[in-house]
C-alpha cells in the first residue's frame, strides 16, 4: 500500500493498493472522495511484453504521489506502466498521461522541475531512472549506472542546482545531475538492500532494511558521502522494509514492530513508540501531511489510521461529523470515529496545576516503636500501601513496621466519603493511642526486614510481618487477633486465598511458600521452586493458578487444586542489561484474571495465562530512571509505574505505550532535580473503583494521593492554551455525561449536583457550542447565569430571572450562597433545554 497527502489540502490523502486501485480519501470525515481501480487505457499503446502479462498477473501499486501542486497525481504499478491523473476543485480525476516506463515493475515515481518544467521521474527493474515530461508524456532523460534494481528516487535542488537521489537493491546510492547521464556520486547504503532517501530541510536522511532484516536509519553528511549519525530504536531483525518519513524539519518516524516510533533529528535515541491501540502492519507504512499534524499509518487488515497532534485535530475537528456508511465493504479503510484518530504527543505533567494532588496529613512520629529506638534513621519510608476495597481509607505500611490508617469522611465535599485528593482525610488512631505495630526481629532490624501486608476481601482483617511474627489484625478497632509463623524464615509476602480468607500463600525467605490455614493454626502444604525470597504472589480464580515471583527474577505458576507447579520461567534481560536478571521481582493479576503485570526495576512486562511475554517496557528516554514499582488500575485499562527519580508513568495496559509521564515536580512543589537524596516513590496503589487515583508511598515516608484535575477526564489527555474551544467544549461535554450517569449514589440514593456558573454573558449562546448537554443529558448539573442584558435571557429561555442592583462584597457573598444553595435544592436556575 501506498499513501501521499494532498500539499494544499491538509486532510485529503491518496491511497494505491495492493489489488492496484488508487482512492481520495477525506481523512476528517472517513467520506472516499473517488476510486478507481486498475486497467489500461489503452492497450494498443503498451508494450508486447506488457500485454502478455494483462490476462494472467496480478498487478498492484508501488508507489503513489501528488504532484507538488497538488492539480496532477502519478501511480506507478508493479508491471511496466505508470498513470498521470489531473486533479481538481470538485475532487474529479481526470485521465492524463500512461506511460510504458519500465521493463517489469515501476518501483517508484515522482515530480521535478529541472529547467522549471514540470517532470516525471521513474524508476525500475530494469536499472534504469527515467525523466518524462509532465505534459507530452515523452521520455527526457535516462539515467544508467545500477547494476541491480532501482528501488527508489528522491529529486530534490540546493540553490540552483537540480538533482535525483537513487537507490537500488544492491545497497548503492547514486546522485545525477540532468546535465550528465553518468552519476556523479555514488554512496554505500547501510545495509546494502531496500532503502528510501528524504531531505527534510537541508539534511538528508535514509532508511533501508538489509536481506537477514537489519534496518538502518541514518543521517547522511552529504558532503563527505559519510554517515553523520545513526538512530538507535529499530528492532534488531525487522519484519520487513522499514519505511519512514519526516516532519517540521525536526522529526523522523518509522513503521517497526506493529508500531511508528519517533526521533528527534538531533538524538540519536527513540524518543517514544506509539501503536496506536493496536492493530498495526508489522511494518506500517507511513506518510506525513505537509504540515506535520497528521500521520497516516496502514494496518494489519489493510486498512488506515489517522494519528494526529493538536494542530491535527484542530483539521479533523472542523469537518463535521463523519459518515461512516460510505466506508461499507471497502479497503482500505479510514477509521470511521473520532476516537480512531489518536495523538502521538506525550502529556508531561510538571507543575501543580496540571493535577491534584494531596499529601496526606501525619501526625505519628517514628522514632520508638515496638520498645525499640531508630535514632539513626533520617526518613522511615513507606513500603507498602494499599487501599480498603471500599475505596474510603488508605493504609500503609512503613520500614518501622507501623501502620498508617487514613479515613475519608462524608462531607458535603466528598457525599460519599470517597478517598480524593480533593479532601484531606483523618489519619484515624484508635482511642488509647496505641499503634498498630508488627512483630520485630530480634537480629534484623524492621527496615532491613521485607515488609509484606495483605487485606481482607471485607475490608475487616489485616493479615502483615516486618520481618517478624506475622500478624493478624482487627482493622475496626487496631487490635491483634494473633500472632503465628516467627521467623526464620520470616514472611516476605501475603496474598489471601480469593475462597477462604481463612487460607493465605506466604512467600518466605528462604524462597518456599507456604498454604496456610489460620483457622486451625495449620501449614497445608510448603510450595518450592524458587532459588531466592519470594517477592510477589497473585491469585487467579479464572486460571485456577496461583502464580509466585522472588528476587530470582523466576515466575512459577502452580495448580491451586493439588498444589503442583505447572510451569516456571525466568523473565528476560532487556537489552544492554546484564542477564541473569535478580531482584525484587512482583506480580498481579489484571482484573480479567488471564493477563499478568510483571514488575522489575528494569522493566514491566504483560504475561499471558501460559507464561509467555507478550509485551515489555523498559526504562528509556523521558523516563530512564530504575523502576520502583507499578500496578494495574482498578479498570485495567492503565498501568502506574514509580521511577527512583520520582517520575511516575502512565501506560496503556494493552500495548504498556506510554500516555503520560507525572513528574515529581508536580506533586512535590518542593521537589529538586539537583538533590543528592532523591525522594521517589516507593510503592503505588490504585484506587478500587477510581481509575484514574493512585495513591504513592514515598522513600521519605510521605504518602500523596494524586488524580487528574478538573479540566481533564483521565492521564493523558490535555486541555492547554493550545487546545481548541471545539477539543475543550467536548471535554466538558463529556464530563457532564459522565456525572448524569453517576448521579445518584448507589448506596444512600443522594442526588450528585453540579453548579456550573456562566459569568458576564453579554449574548445570546448556543451551550451545545460550549459543551453543555441538552436537558436530559446534563444530569444533576444546574446552570447559573449572570448577565447584563435581560433580553437575552428571554431569548435563551430562561424562565426564573432574578434582578440585582449593585450590591457590597458581603451583600454579594450572601445572596451567591443563598441562590447556589436555592438552585441546587429547588431547580430553579437556567433550566434544561
Amino acid at each position: 500500500m501506498s499513501m501521499d497527502f494532498h500539499p494544499q489540502q491538509q486532510t485529503i490523502l491518496l491511497v494505491g493498493t495492493n489489488i492496484g486501485d488508487i482512492s481520495l480519501w477525506e481523512v476528517g470525515s472517513g467520506e472516499r472522495l473517488a476510486h478507481r481501480t486498475f486497467k489500461v487505457w489503452d492497450k494498443s499503446a503498451t508494450s508486447m511484453p506488457l500485454q502478455a502479462l494483462l490476462n494472467d498477473a496480478t498487478i498492484w501499486v508501488n508507489r503513489c504521489v501528488w504532484g507538488p501542486d497538488g492539480l496532477m497525481l502519478g501511480v506507478a504499478f508493479s508491471k511496466h506502466i505508470v498513470q498521470i491523473y489531473t486533479y481538481n476543485a470538485t475532487g474529479e480525476l481526470g485521465q492524463h498521461l500512461e506511460i510504458d516506463a519500465h521493463v517489469g515493475g515501476v518501483n517508484d515515481i515522482a515530480f521535478a522541475h529541472p529547467n522549471k518544467q514540470l517532470c516525471i521521474i521513474t524508476c525500475g527493474d530494469d536499472k534504469t531512472i527515467k525523466v518524462w515530461d509532465a505534459v507530452a508524456g515523452c521520455r527526457q532523460y535516462t539515467f544508467e549506472g545500477h547494476e541491480a534494481a532501482v528501488y527508489s528516487v528522491y529529486p530534490y535542488h540546493k540553490e540552483n542546482i537540480q538533482f535525483i537521489f537513487s537507490t537500488a537493491i544492491d545497497g548503492t546510492i547514486k546522485y545525477w545531475l540532468y546535465d550528465c547521464l553518468r552519476s556523479r556520486v555514488d554512496y554505500d547504503a547501510p545495509g546494502c538492500y531496500c532503502t528510501m532517501m528524504a531531505y527534510s530541510g537541508t539534511r538528508l536522511f535514509s532508511c533501508g532494511t538489509s536481506e537477514e532484516s537489519h534496518s538502518y536509519l541514518v543521517e547522511w553528511n552529504e558532503s563527505e558521502g559519510a554517515i553523520k549519525r545513526t538512530y538507535h530504536g529499530l528492532r534488531e531483525s525487522s519484519l520487513g522494509v522499514v519505511q519512514f518519513d519526516t516532519t517540521r524539519n525536526r522529526f523522523l518516524a518509522a513503521g517497526d514492530e506493529f508500531q511508528i516510533k519517533f526521533w528527534d533529528m538531533d538524538n540519536e535515541n527513540m524518543l517514544t513508540a506509539v501503536d496506536a491501540d493496536g492493530g498495526l502492519a508489522g511494518c506500517p507504512r507511513l506518510r506525513f501531511n505537509k504540515e506535520g499534524s497528521l500521520l497516516a499509518v496502514t494496518t494489519s487488515d489493510n486498512g488506515i489510521k489517522i494519528l494526529a497532534n493538536s494542530d491535527g485535530f484542530v483539521s479533523i475537528n472542523s469537518l463535521g461529523p463523519m459518515d461512516s456508511s460510505r466506508l461499507v465493504d471497502v479497503k482500505p479503510c479510514i477509521a470511521d470515529d473520532r476516537d480512531k484518530v489518536k495523538s502521538w504527543n506525550i502529556r508531561d505533567v510538571s507543575d501543580p496545576s496540571q493535577m491534584k494532588a494531596l499529601r496526606l496529613p501525619d501526625s505519628i512520629a517514628p522514632s520508638k516503636v515496638g520498645g525499640k529506638e531508630f535514632k539513626y534513621l533520617c526518613v522511615i519510608s513507606v513500603v507498602r500501601l494499599i487501599y480498603t476495597n471500599s475505596g474510603q481509607a488508605l493504609l500503609a505500611l512503613t520500614a518501622s513496621a507501623v501502620h498508617k490508617l487514613w479515613k475519608w469522611q462524608r462531607s458535603e465535599r466528598d457525599l460519599l466519603g470517597k478517598a480524593t485528593a480533593y479532601v484531606a482525610p483523618q489519619l484515624w488512631q484508635p482511642p488509647s493511642g496505641t499503634l498498630m505495630t508488627n512483630d520485630i526481629n530480634d537480629v534484623k532490624t524492621a527496615e532491613e526486614s521485607a515488609a509484606c501486608i495483605a487485606l481482607s476481601k471485607n475490608d475487616s482483617y489485616i493479615m502483615s510481618a516486618s520481618g517478624g511474627k506475622v500478624s493478624l489484625f482487627n482493622r475496626r478497632i487496631f487490635k491483634v487477633m494473633a500472632t503465628f509463623m516467627p521467623p526464620p524464615p520470616a514472611a516476605t509476602y501475603l496474598a489471601f486465598y480469593p475462597q477462604d480468607n481463612n487460607i493465605i500463600a506466604i512467600g518466605m525467605e528462604d524462597s518456599t511458600i507456604q498454604i496456610y490455614n489460620v483457622r486451625v493454626d495449620e501449614v497445608k502444604t510448603k510450595l518450592k521452586g524458587h532459588q531466592n525470597r519470594i517477592t510477589g504472589l497473585a491469585f487467579s480464580q479464572t486460571l485456577n493458578a496461583l502464580v509466585s515471583s522472588g528476587a530470582d527474577a523466576q515466575l512459577c505458576m502452580w495448580s491451586i487444586d493439588n498444589w503442583k507447579k505447572l510451569k516456571s520461567r525466568f523473565i528476560q534481560a532487556p537489552a544492554g542489561r546484564q542477564s541473569p536478571l535478580v531482584g525484587e521481582t512482583k506480580v498481579q493479576f489484571r482484573n480479567d484474571q488471564t493477563h499478568l503485570l510483571v514488575v522489575h526495576d528494569s522493566q514491566i512486562s504483560i504475561y499471558d495465562s501460559k507464561l509467555e511475554c507478550s509485551r515489555s517496557w523498559s526504562p528509556k528516554d523521558t523516563l530512564p530512571a530504575p523502576i520502583s514499582s507499578a500496578i494495574y488500575s482498578c479498570d485495567g485499562l492503565l498501568v502506574y509505574a514509580g521511577f527512583c527519580d520520582g517520575a511516575v508513568g502512565v501506560f496503556d495496559a494493552d500495548n504498556l505505550r506510554l500516555r503520560c509521564r507525572i513528574a515529581a515536580s508536580a506533586y512535590i512543589p518542593s521537589f529538586s532535580v539537583n538533590s543528592n537524596a532523591t525522594t521517589y516513590p516507593f510503592v503505588i496503589a490504585a484506587h478500587p473503583s477510581e481509575p484514574n487515583q493512585i495513591a504513592l508511598g514515598m522513600s521519605d515516608g510521605a504518602v500523596h494521593v494524586v488524580e487528574p484535575s478538573d479540566a481533564e477526564l483521565k492521564w493523558g489527555l490535555e486541555l492547554d492554551k493550545e487546545s481548541t474551544a471545539a477539543a475543550k467544549a467536548d471535554n466538558l461535554y463529556a464530563r457532564l455525561k459522565m456525572h448524569k450517569k453517576d448521579e445518584r449514589n448507589k448506596k444512600d440514593k443522594r442526588p450528585v449536583k453540579i453548579l456550573l456558573i456562566l459569568d458576564n454573558i453579554w449574548e445570546d449562546l448556543d451551550l451545545a457550542i460550549v459543551g453543555i448537554p441538552s436537558k436530559d443529558d446534563r444530569g444533576g448539573c444546574k446552570l447559573l447565569l449572570t448577565i447584563r442584558v435581560h433580553d437575552v435571557l428571554v431569548r435563551m429561555g430562561s424562565i426564573n430571572n432574578f434582578k440585582m442592583g449593585i450590591l457590597n462584597e458581603e451583600e454579594a457573598w450572601s445572596l451567591f450562597q443563598k441562590m447556589a444553595f436555592f438552585a441546587l435544592l429547588q431547580n430553579l436556575c437556567y433550566g434544561f433545554m
